[in-house]
């Protein structure tokens, strides 16, 4: 858990770090990212990060079994019913209309995008390639895969997967706005990868924009040319060309997208926090000309004067921003499914001797109340009586613990807020400790 005091309250979120090799042992993701990569967690942070591709061969051929498989699509397109924009397909380079994958969704179903599966069989065979978005929502070992390394990173996560006949390209070079693991799940793919025509592009600074020098670049001498078999990943960073072709064979990948928060980011939060500041808010003189230099030269600096003075002292504003940001990376971010009827039937029969623990992968703010302690997680602000603000505290620190254990509260008490916080989906069930 890491855990930061300030003006704003108390905030946290889990965090782990692996201290070395490639993990290809199917635990709870306590340490997905050791499944990534075969370089320490310090050395990926500071050498690779957002710094250059990394190329990890395959220690067991099946390490990525537990996540995703060749059965995995076939339930997905055949048994699930989704629908769109969970999955697209594109030949050639582009994508192709919905229609020529989906159709209506039969009796009692007023809906005309549901997935297709003989439709989806059709374009396989003819060479197109099937794209299965956002499973860090719907495949349950993905679900929880990308929630852990969300909370190991720090960053928002998302997963596809991409299915593509043997043979043939699914997209020409491009470059991504996010950074990517790809995790390589069934057959072999190549992929060349080219050095950035714009370093550490923004998600509005995406590479259509800059087609032509793609195009150049692309036609250049490669960075990395690598075929990947089942159990291979590889690290790209975003903004680096790549363009990626089955072998001879159907070949099956997962893109698990981290969506980074940039500097940039935090100076627009800190923007959007100085709409309190009534001097920035008010109206340029009149007859203002902000096409002549100097006139704009000196508005510039009122504003620059204003932003320094915020630095010089940032918890004018830290509040501010803090909030901003951990609003956006909530939203963006989604932590351990929960079992909605069964964390009912945990709470109603919850007794002294059950153990919770703090929801995996929930951030959270802790503020002061008028009454107590406020809990602000996802959309909701929980109030408690103060004297539960101890207890509260030690439920957040990640551990396992007792319900008969929580300081500061007769046993009642006790029953009351941890049937509360297994309601607000705060915390969970969690095992009871070895001998306690």
């Amino acid at each position: 858990m890491d855990q930061r005091s300030g003006a704003a309250g108390t905030t946290g979120r889990p965090r782990s770090g692996a201290a070395g090799g490639r993990d290809t042992g199917r635990t709870a993701d306590a340490d997905p990212l050791s499944r990534c990569i075969d370089v320490p967690a310090a050395r990926f942070a500071e050498q690779l990060w957002g710094r250059a591709p990394h190329y990890t061969p395959a220690t067991d051929p099946q390490a990525f079994d537990d996540l995703f498989s060749t059965e995995a699509v076939d339930e997905l397109v055949s048994r699930r019913g989704l629908r769109t924009p969970f999955l697209r397909m594109a030949k050639d380079g582009s994508v192709l209309p919905e229609r020529l994958f989906t159709r209506g969704g039969g009796s009692g179903a007023g809906i005309t995008d549901q997935v297709s599966d003989d439709r989806v069989l059709g374009q396989l065979a003819a060479g197109a390639t099937l794209v299965l978005q956002a499973l860090h929502r719907t495949w349950p070992p993905l679900v929880r895969f990308g929630s852990a390394l969300s909370a190991q990173l720090g960053h928002p996560v998302q997963i596809n997967s991409y299915i593509t006949p043997a043979q043939n390209q699914g997209f020409s070079a491009h470059y991504d706005t996010h950074d990517v693991f790809v995790l390589q799940i069934a057959g072999t793919k190549r992929w060349v990868i080219h050095p950035p025509v714009l370093e550490h592009p923004l998600p509005d600074q995406p590479w259509d924009q800059r087609r032509g020098d793609v195009a150049a670049a692309a036609a250049q001498a490669p960075l990395l040319d690598q075929v990947l078999a089942p159990a291979d990943a590889l690290y790209l960073p975003r903004g680096y060309l790549h363009a990626a072709s089955a072998q001879g064979e159907l070949s099956i990948h997962l893109t698990v997208g981290i969506h980074p928060v940039t500097g940039y980011r935090v100076a627009q939060a800190l923007v959007q926090a100085l709409r309190e500041d009534a001097g920035i808010r008010r109206s340029l003189p009149v007859g203002v000309d902000l096409t002549d230099p100097g006139t704009l030269a000196g508005v510039l600096r009122t504003v620059a004067d204003r932003l320094a003075d915020v630095a010089a002292r940032p918890e004018t504003r830290l509040p501010a921003v803090a909030s901003a940001l951990r609003a956006e990376l909530t939203s963006a971010t989604r932590p351990q499914p929960l079992s909605p009827l069964a964390t009912l039937a945990a709470a109603d029969r919850l007794q002294g001797s059950d153990s919770v623990r703090l929801r995996g992968g929930l951030r959270w703010e802790l503020g002061d109340g008028a009454s107590g302690p406020v809990l602000r997680t996802l959309d909701k602000s929980i109030g408690l009586p103060a004297v539960m603000a101890q207890a509260l505290r030690r439920l957040l620190d990640g551990a396992p613990h007792r319900i008969d254990e929580l300081p500061g509260l007769d046993a009642d008490e006790q029953l009351v807020l941890g049937r509360r916080l297994l309601r607000e989906g705060v915390v969970v069930p969690a095992p009871a400790r070895p001998g306690g």
